[in-house]
This record gives C-alpha cells, sequence and structure tokens, in this order.
C-alpha cells in the first residue's frame, strides 16, 4: 500500500478543457481559499494560452487576476506550464523571452512548474529549469505520452533517464493528453520509467477522453506512481482529467492513504457547476469509449477548436472526416506527440485538407517550421510525399532561409516599447496591443462572478441572442421584458 499524493488542476487543466480556458479570477476567487485548505500537494494555475485569452476574449489583466488568486491561496505551491520553446504562439518563442516568462511568473508567487518538450529538446528545459530553481521551485519533466510505433518502452525510459539525470528536476510527469493508456501498457511504461527515474517521484496526468483514466490512475498507482491530477467533480471527466471525488474514493477502497480533507471537496465542486450554468460553459461531463480516439490521440483542449474551426466554414457535419484526416496527417509527420504545439498544427492541417478538397494545399507557417527541423527532430521520418506538399508551398523557400531569430532582452524591449517592464512585455508579445487597451479599459479584476440562474433567464439569454428586431416585448405572468436596438 502507498501514500498517494495530489494535485489539484480545477484551475488550469479543468477550465481549459471544458470552458476553453475562460476562467477569470471572480469565478474561481469565492472557494480558493477551500481548495488552499484541502491538501492537494501542489495546484495547477497558470499558462501563457490562459493569458491569450484572457486578455483578448475576456478583457481581463491576467497578471491582476493572477496575483489576486495567488493571494488567495497562501499555504499550497501554485503551478504554471511551460513549453520549452513557445509560451505565446503555436511557432517559436526566443529563449530571451521564456526566460522572462519564467522569471516573472517566479516573481508573481509561482513556486512549482511542468515543464515540457513534445521533441525533447531537454537542453531547453533544463535551462528554464535552472532559472526556476532561483526561487526554490518544485520543477516536473514532463513526458508527453503518446501511442505510435516508435514511442516504445525503451524510448520512454531514455528520456526519463535524461531528465531525472538533471539535479533541477524533481520528478516525472507522464502526461496523457489523450487518455489512452490502460493496464496492459501502464505494466510495462511504468516500471521502465521507475527504473531510470533516481528515486524521483512519478506524477500522472490523464485526459479522461475515453473514460477509462480512472481506472488508469489506480493501476498506475500499483506499479509505482505517486502522485494524481485530479479536478474538482463538476470540472473533472470527458476531455478534462478524474474527479479527486472518485480517486479518494478509489484509493481509500485499494488500501492506499492521502492528506485530502473530503469534506471540503463539494462546496468547490457547487461553485464551478453554478458558474459554468450562468456562463454556458460544459460541466459534468462523461466520455464513452472510442476507439477511433486510439487513433487520433486528440487532446481534451483541442477538440473544441476542431469544433469551432468547421463551424466557421458551416461544416461542422465534416467532423467525421476531419478526424480520419488527424490520424492521416499525425502518421505522415511522423507521430509528432499530440500537445501543444503539434496537436494543434495537426488538426489545422487536417481541417485545412478536408474544407479545401486538396491535402496539403495549404499549409501554416509553422508546419513548414517542424518540416524543416526548427523545433527538433520528429520521432519518425515525415512521410516523402507530405514533406514534397509541405516543401512546394509558396513560403517554404523563404522559412528554410530564416531560421527563428533570438533577440536578446533589450532587443526585445526596444522592439516592443515595453521600457524594461517585463510583465509589460510578455504582454505585448502575446497580443496586439489594441486588444491590451480594451482590456485595460474595461476595468479592474472582478472578484466575483453572478450566477444567477433560471429557466426565465435562460429564455431571456436564448431570445436575446436569438433576435433581430429593432424592438421585442415579452409579457407573462412571471416576466415583463422589453428589448430595444
Amino acid at each position: 500500500m502507498a501514500h498517494i499524493n495530489f494535485l489539484d488542476e480545477t484551475l488550469r487543466d479543468g477550465q481549459q478543457s471544458l470552458w476553453g480556458m475562460r476562467m477569470q479570477a471572480g469565478m474561481a476567487l469565492p472557494v480558493t481559499p477551500i481548495i488552499d485548505q484541502t491538501g492537494y500537494q501542489i495546484i495547477s494555475l497558470a499558462g501563457s494560452s490562459l493569458f491569450e485569452v484572457l486578455i483578448r476574449h475576456c478583457q481581463e489583466d491576467p497578471w491582476a487576476g493572477l496575483d489576486l488568486l495567488v493571494k488567495s491561496m497562501p499555504n499550497t505551491p501554485l503551478r504554471a506550464g511551460c513549453r520549452s520553446n513557445g509560451s505565446v504562439t503555436f511557432g517559436h518563442t526566443p529563449d530571451a523571452l521564456m526566460d522572462i516568462w519564467v522569471d516573472r511568473l517566479c516573481a508573481h508567487g509561482l513556486r512549482s512548474f511542468w515543464l515540457y518538450d513534445v521533441l525533447f529538446n531537454i537542453d531547453k528545459m533544463h535551462r528554464l529549469a535552472k532559472i526556476a530553481k532561483t526561487y526554490d521551485c518544485q520543477v516536473a519533466g514532463t513526458m508527453l505520452f503518446t501511442l505510435s510505433p516508435v514511442h516504445d518502452d525503451a524510448f520512454w525510459a531514455d528520456k526519463a533517464d535524461k531528465l531525472s539525470a538533471l539535479p533541477e528536476i524533481d520528478s516525472l510527469l507522464l502526461y496523457d493528453t489523450g487518455g489512452v493508456l490502460d493496464r496492459e501498457r501502464l505494466s510495462t511504461l511504468v516500471p521502465a520509467i521507475k527504473a531510470k527515474a533516481r528515486g524521483k517521484p512519478i506524477e500522472m496526468h490523464s485526459n479522461n477522453m475515453l473514460g477509462q483514466s480512472a481506472k488508469a490512475y489506480c493501476d498506475a498507482v500499483e506499479f509505482g506512481v505517486t502522485v494524481l491530477h485530479t479536478a474538482a467533480r463538476s470540472m473533472a471527466n470527458g476531455p478534462s482529467i478524474p474527479s479527486i471525488d472518485i480517486m479518494c474514493k478509489n484509493l481509500e477502497a485499494l488500501g492506499h492513504t492521502h492528506n485530502i480533507d473530503t469534506s471540503k471537496l463539494k462546496p468547490v465542486s457547487d461553485r464551478f457547476r453554478a458558474v459554468a450554468e450562468a456562463a454556458g460553459y460544459l460541466h459534468d461531463q462523461s466520455y464513452e469509449y472510442d476507439v477511433t480516439s486510439l487513433a487520433t490521440q486528440i487532446p481534451g483542449g483541442m477538440m473544441g477548436t476542431l469544433r469551432n474551426q468547421l463551424i466557421q466554414q458551416n461544416m461542422l457535419d465534416k467532423l467525421p472526416e476531419v478526424l480520419e484526416e488527424v490520424a492521416m496527417v499525425r502518421r505522415e509527420l511522423g507521430y509528432p506527440g499530440m500537445a501543444t504545439p503539434f496537436a494543434q498544427l495537426v488538426g489545422t492541417v487536417a481541417v485545412l485538407n478536408i474544407v479545401t478538397g486538396k491535402r496539403y494545399s495549404a499549409v501554416p507557417d509553422e508546419v513548414i517550421q517542424y518540416a524543416v527541423g526548427y523545433y527538433g527532430e520528429p520521432p519518425a521520418p515525415i512521410d516523402g510525399n507530405a514533406m514534397d506538399r509541405i516543401m512546394s508551398a509558396p513560403r517554404a523557400a523563404e522559412i528554410r532561409a530564416e531560421p527563428p531569430e533570438q533577440p536578446d532582452r533589450a532587443e526585445l524591449h526596444r522592439r516592443h516599447g515595453t521600457h524594461g517592464d517585463d510583465d509589460e512585455l510578455l504582454l505585448r508579445a502575446l497580443v496586439p496591443a489594441a486588444d491590451i487597451e480594451r482590456m485595460r479599459k474595461a476595468g479592474p479584476v472582478a472578484r466575483d462572478y453572478p450566477t444567477l440562474s433560471s429557466p426565465e433567464l435562460a429564455q431571456v439569454q436564448k431570445l436575446i441572442r436569438m433576435a433581430n428586431a429593432p424592438l421585442v416585448q415579452v409579457k407573462s405572468s412571471m416576466l415583463d421584458l422589453t428589448l430595444r436596438r
């Protein structure tokens, strides 16, 4: 029997997978002190994509919101996630900007990081880990799992060996974005990783895309995993991760111990359910086992993106074809791990192939950069026909002639006109100045979010969305509504 620690993902992956990263600080602040007192080893909180969404879509200052959230949870280390070579776009971020990103997150109170590079440029991960360690942060070296003919136990054991050899890496994180790991695969994978972990703890994160991640967690604990990533029940499952409720129950039934105060779970779950209902966001999800997910391995947060891309083209009925195309493109591109940025790039190419009706007729710059090798070495060789089509794209010659540049901190401030203000530099690098100005005009961060919800309110919301006339009047015994445009 083992003692298992839990990491809370309600505020990061839970809301990323279910709400598209649109969690404003006031949605969580009423219950973050409860989360802080629940007994989690770490609370996952921040990421660069979250910052971008808050600015562009919610008109909320992400630094101000982050400060409020950090202040509300003083007892538990708070975690941020970082891709080694990109905090801003699906393309490359200069090393100097990545260094500033980690440094400023630490300065704002983050004390834990999960660092990853889908193609395992471990030297870049190591550089960021060293910066985090100057603030005495805990650092998890992340292995983004994917099923493919080239990702065997020896592949993962090699990555575990190289990561655990770094003194700045405190734990190894096995991150299953597609939720594809089952007992059979875990029975050899986890022991292979554990044999090369140098005694460092192994964490596991599994998005419950196939409805089997809670079972996988139980099996992973048997084979040597000691830290599990979960979310509040209302923010768990489906494209999110298993709930803390069921995992506490499962582990207790199996004879394991934990530090979670289960009496504090319900009010947190109730709060996020109420916010989701008021905002029109997903909650309380569950997915059935779908064998096609084994081929596509689309991460939880990306399915909504694919749907939105097809809705914009009025082609949502083509989603099954796109999913088949995702599996084909992934194979042709050498089985890159299906996580940022490659999940998005594979998905975008698949959508473009279906929308245009001609495969690789439209190729994003980042796909050309990947094919050229600017991201690192693909796990397997890129298919020859696909490579020929990518390299015949109009932008291919220009991109091959111009490798990603590496401006230093002074040059970055000069370009963005930020005069040494690193917080402002990161915002300016994330989004256009016009979006930042709209955010600032919206006023200070709200410390709460209205959760009033009723059938009548739902009908009014629906009417507001549908009404095109300049004047709409509705009267009933319970309601008197006038809408003027």
